[in-house]
């Protein structure tokens, strides 16, 4: 079997960086892309200066200013990120077809049976940020690796503007002394979990027999334990179509009733929208629905066509979902459904 070569491709504070090159006057200031302050608009992004003040993406705006002062807070130009991320597919193609697009500023790429470069997937990914660089004059960071996990493990490592590659004989070691706060999937609750059974790196987590893992965290047990192995057999899907969009939270303390979670949803319905802001114009957004996990780790969810996607209807759908169990809750989780438009020319309303 032909072992596979996997880059994964993310932007530097892409829409952040596209309006910075349009505008250099905005170059070493403080600067985020998002929604009016005083129309309750959240950050959809920020460059590495407003970074050092705390700011982040999915932030409100008024919150983001509070803490940076001096912040710009310029609108989207949607059309503009559109057309740089189809410059940026333009490069991609010109080495695979096998392209898995996760939003429009980060995608892998299979290149197991690119030609160029004699085949060398480091080599690859060099020459595909330097043209983003040379083209479109902002910055790519690329991780290179035998799976899709390591490879977006690797993207980050060196951010921004970084290279960083895992070869198949270093996954072994690098993977050992990952820390498991790394791994996709575990959150902070998950971290704390690990830690009270001490495990932190990988290295530990492999001590542990995959049944034990399974009896302690349920069907992830499974994924955590390839993870720390190492192994990640997913395809990279050229033709992957996003279902659905959503954000969901485990609480160290259990809600105890309605009230204590309904207070939770204006967070949760702030993050989804940064998360929205990021899909591209072929989804439409379609019926909201809620997920309710009670602390016993039964758990529901809830959506309702015709559903509107304000803070009332989310209220309702939590509601009639907090009925079914009537129990404290550990997780709360909420999303929209996507209509794939495919071709279509439909915009989306992303930051109205």
């Amino acid at each position: 079997m032909t072992q596979r070569k996997i880059i994964h491709v993310d932007c530097d504070c892409f829409y952040a960086a596209i309006e910075m090159r349009d505008n250099p006057s905005l170059v070493g200031k403080p600067l985020a892309v998002g929604g009016s302050a005083e129309r309750r608009g959240v950050i959809a992004t920020c460059n590495y200066e407003a970074r050092a003040y705390g700011v982040r993406s999915a932030m409100s705006s008024r919150h983001a200013l509070k803490l940076c002062p001096d912040l710009t807070i310029v609108k989207p130009r949607m059309d503009a990120y559109k057309e740089a991320s189809r410059e940026i597919h333009t490069i991609f193609r010109e080495y695979t077809e096998q392209i898995e697009p996760l939003s429009l500023d980060e995608a892998y790429l299979d290149v197991s049976d690119c030609a160029h470069f004699s085949g060398s997937a480091t080599r690859i990914a060099q020459d595909i940020r330097r043209k983003v660089s040379q083209r479109l004059h902002i910055t790519v960071s690329a991780g290179v690796a035998p799976n899709k996990f390591l490879a977006k493990i690797a993207s980050d490592w060196r951010k921004p503007n970084g290279l960083f590659v895992i070869t198949p004989g270093e996954v072994e070691a690098f993977v050992a002394d990952l820390p498991v706060a790394k791994l996709h999937g575990v959150g902070k609750v998950t971290a704390d979990k690990l830690a009270r059974l001490g495990i932190e790196h990988c290295r530990e987590l492999r001590e542990w027999k995959k049944l034990a893992l399974v009896r302690e965290f349920g069907s992830f047990g499974e994924r955590l334990w390839n993870l720390a192995h190492g192994v990640d057999e997913r395809a990279v899907q050229n033709d992957s179509r996003r279902q659905s969009i959503s954000v969901e939270n485990t609480y160290d303390v259990d809600l105890p009733d309605l009230a204590s979670c309904l207070e939770k949803l204006p967070e949760l319905m702030e993050t989804l929208a940064g998360r929205m802001q990021r899909i591209d114009s072929s989804y439409k957004p379609g019926k909201p629905f809620v997920k309710v996990k009670f602390h016993d780790f039964t758990q529901t969810t809830l959506e309702q066509a015709g559903a509107g996607r304000d803070l009332a209807s989310y209220q309702q759908l939590l509601s009639q979902a907090f009925s079914r169990g009537g129990k404290p809750v550990r997780l709360l989780g909420i999303g929209v459904r996507l209509l794939d438009l495919r071709g279509a020319h439909e915009q989306l309303e992303l930051f109205g």
